[in-house]
């Protein structure tokens, strides 16, 4: 039976409120101690592997930030593309490196960033984050098949 927010919570010793902002990916920082808490507690372990060792992948939120960056002095940090990413929400200086990767990113690093950023929340909720950051800037999202639901 899943267990709710709360039961996860008292079972991993941590505030409930910790959890949501976990799952909304709005926590600033967490401690490994507590996070290793919370995953023994759902059957899971950390393992530290560079970034695409995995699937054999490149790093695709670092070459966004790269190719985001190359014309302004303040590049574009991989944390803060994954924070808008799974909030929705854009730092004003920001901006313009995000209409950037909405505008010229070619579609399969954009693919590529979608999937790496979904590891921490779903596909869906990524796409829905990515839309609205293009709303908000008055840009559209280049739609091709890879956004249609898997």
């Amino acid at each position: 039976m899943p267990l709710t927010q709360a039961e996860l919570a008292r079972q991993a010793g941590v505030a409930r409120t910790t959890l949501n902002q976990l799952e909304n990916g709005v926590f600033p920082d967490i401690g490994v101690k507590k996070l290793m808490a919370i995953l023994e507690v759902v059957g899971r372990r950390l393992a530290i592997v560079a970034a695409g060792v995995e699937r054999g992948e490149p790093d695709y939120l670092r070459m966004a930030c790269t190719s985001a960056s190359t014309s302004f002095r303040d590049p574009l940090q991989p944390d803060e593309l994954v924070h808008a990413l799974l909030t929705g929400k854009v730092p004003v200086s920001k901006r313009p490196h995000f209409r950037v990767i909405l505008d010229e990113l070619p579609a399969p690093a954009l693919e590529g960033v979608v999937r790496q950023v979904g590891a921490w929340s779903s596909r869906e909720k990524v796409l829905e984050n990515l839309e609205r950051i293009a709303r908000a800037l008055g840009t559209t999202l280049r739609i091709a098949p890879w956004t249609t639901p898997a």
